[in-house]
Parts: C-alpha cells; structure tokens; sequence
C-alpha cells in the first residue's frame, strides 16, 4: 500500500487526540493519490475520525466504494451497519449486517479477527434492541 507512513502518522495524531488535523492530513492524502487500496485504508481511517455520524456514513461508504481486497469486506459491512444502527436505519443495517457475518470466513484466526467478530455480536445485539448509541467497541469513541 502506498503512503503507509503517512497514513499511520495521521491515524496516530487522531488517537493522541488531534482529530481535526489527522482528519486534514489523510483527507489531503485522499485528494493525492488514485491507488484504489489506498484510498479504501483512507477512508476506512478517515471515518473513525469524523464526529458526526452522518459523515461517518459517507467515508465508510466510500471505502466500500473502492474496496478491492475482500479481507477488508466483514470490517467495511461491520462499520456501515454501524452507521445505520445509530441512524436509526435498520433495515439498512440488516444488510450490511448479513454482508458482515457471509464474509467473516475471510477473517484469520487471531486478535484482529476475533475484534472484528465480537463487534459484530455488539452491534446484532443493539440492532435487536433498538441501541442507537454509539458503542464502546466503536472505533471513533
């Protein structure tokens, strides 16, 4: 993947706490490169950045967008039914729910896939009980 350093210094600035500027930096990476991958780990990251959930929406959707390694698919369906859960659109969260659990095979076996699979358990579980807040597990808390 291109620009990985670059991408991983913003995601960093977020998590230290400086949104607004990690949000400039890999939304300037966005605007820079064509790299279908790249883009796809961008917004997947640009996402978690963003405060408002509408806007969390239009990235993840984006990444979907450009999505060319499958691995990426349970995360991508993961977050979007997400979004949709705390917008208060169930049936569109269904979907990318079903999405997310046909493509959790793809997952390996380690730390990275059993967050991913427990996410999803969170997020079914406050699907079926009308939970729109966000949760604990979501990354952009």
């Amino acid at each position: 993947m291109m620009h990985l350093e670059e991408i991983t210094a913003a995601v960093s600035l977020g998590q230290a706490g400086d949104r607004d500027a990690a949000r400039a930096q890999l939304a300037a990476l966005w605007d820079a490169v064509d790299d279908r991958q790249t883009r796809c780990a961008i917004a997947h990251y640009l996402a978690d950045l963003q405060d408002e959930t509408s806007d969390e929406l239009t990235w993840d959707l984006r990444a979907l967008e450009v999505v060319e390694d499958t691995a990426w698919l349970p995360s991508l369906h993961l977050n979007l039914a997400d979004d949709y859960r705390r917008l208060a659109h169930p049936l569109q969260a269904e979907e990318h729910l079903q999405l997310a659990h046909e493509h959790l095979h793809l997952l390996p076996a380690d730390g990275y896939g059993e967050v991913i699979r427990s996410a999803v358990d969170h997020v079914t579980e406050a699907l079926a009980t009308g939970n729109t807040d966000r949760l604990s597990s979501n990354p952009s808390t």
